[in-house]
């Protein structure tokens, strides 16, 4: 005799994970909903997962549902966690994506944990990818809506938390989910889309750094090590990066690389940006193994840039990334993800 599943809906008082929570309660599994109060940089930019509103928002669907609702206080792990590694990863000279580090060790890690002790037996989030199962082994991929696409910041997860992971709104697109929550009179159908980091309270990441860092202005160096100016601290760049840095000549600059122990930043023309070969460190797959040698693979380097052909070649102490053409946007930090056709395979961290 099977066991009924018990399903924590993570919430944040947006439309994405009111649906999935409706879609779920409709197709009669007992669910219950959990948000995670997370850190945010004060009370006049409150963190746009979990603010006052979005709390208030996502307990009146809850109500509407008529399923229980529960507030886990994450403030401190979160800021342990991801906003501090993002500050220190751009002290480091990286670009970080503190969305994957959150997905692994907040929402797959605490939220999961806790949802565990509620008596849920799988996690639901309204992400837009899907899951399949094959052979007892549970493989990830492209959501149908390219556009809302997923897949990418879930590329950390293995097994061990896909077995216990619901997608439902892989198969819709935005429009759909937001038709759903207009006919059942959610308050969040018409809430906004943001693209920003959700610590950043709608402010903008060199403003949040700049508060939390001492700027160390330093050179600005061609490849050749010729000094073109100087610029105000290496967290306000990210490579390929072309407005902003301050100089005017006879062709665009862009910014090459970032060399912290000369706390210098490299400048060149865009024929000297594009990069065939890079370096991924703690890689993760999502079946336990790496691909067969004969898997066809493309890379992604950055949430919305396009995939393109690559290998993988494996050593002793690290493993490269081969591409076929120069890829401009290859930023230290930033998650390399791999994909086979539209299956999301894995990815690593991209190293310096």
């Amino acid at each position: 005799m099977s066991t009924r599943r018990t399903i924590a809906v993570a919430m944040s008082g947006g439309v994405d994970s009111s649906v999935a929570a409706a879609l779920l309660v409709d197709s009669g599994e007992k669910v219950f909903g959990l948000m995670l109060r997370l850190w945010s940089a004060g009370p006049e930019r409150p963190n746009r997962c979990c603010s006052p509103r979005d709390v208030s928002n996502a307990r009146k669907v809850a109500g509407r549902l008529r399923i229980p609702f529960y507030v886990l206080d994450a403030k401190d792990e979160f800021k342990n966690r991801v906003v501090d590694s993002f500050i220190s990863g751009y002290a480091d000279g990286l670009t970080p994506n503190p969305c994957l580090r959150c997905n692994r060790e907040i929402r797959w890690g605490l939220l999961l944990e806790h949802a565990t002790k509620l008596g849920a037996t799988h996690l639901a989030t309204g992400h837009y990818a899907l899951l399949r199962r094959t052979n007892g082994h549970y493989r990830l991929y492209r959501a149908l809506d390219r556009r809302k696409d997923q897949s990418y910041v879930l590329s950390v997860l293995g097994q061990k938390q896909l077995t216990r992971t619901l997608l439902p709104l892989g198969e819709l697109d935005k429009e759909k989910v937001r038709e759903i929550a207009r006919d059942l009179g959610f308050v969040t159908a018409d809430r906004p889309e943001s693209q920003d980091l959700c610590f950043l309270g709608g402010g903008d990441y060199r403003t949040f750094l700049a508060e939390r860092m001492e700027a160390t202005p330093g050179a600005i160096l061609d490849k050749q090590g010729n000094s073109l100016a100087t610029h105000s601290g290496l967290e306000n760049f990210t490579i390929g990066q072309r407005k902003g840095i301050g100089i005017s000549g006879p062709e665009p600059l862009y910014v090459i690389d970032k060399d912290v122990k000369r706390n210098a930043l490299i400048v060149g023309p865009r024929a000297e940006l594009g990069r065939t070969h890079f370096t991924v460190r703690e890689l993760n797959w999502v079946s336990g193994s790496p691909p067969s040698g004969e898997t066809p693979l493309t890379v992604q380097v950055r949430y919305r840039t396009p995939a393109v052909s690559a290998q993988l070649e494996t050593f002793q102490d690290r493993t490269e990334v081969v591409v076929e053409k120069p890829l401009t946007h290859i930023a230290p930090g930033q998650a390399a993800v791999f994909y086979d056709k539209d299956e999301c395979l894995g990815g690593g961290l991209i190293s310096r």
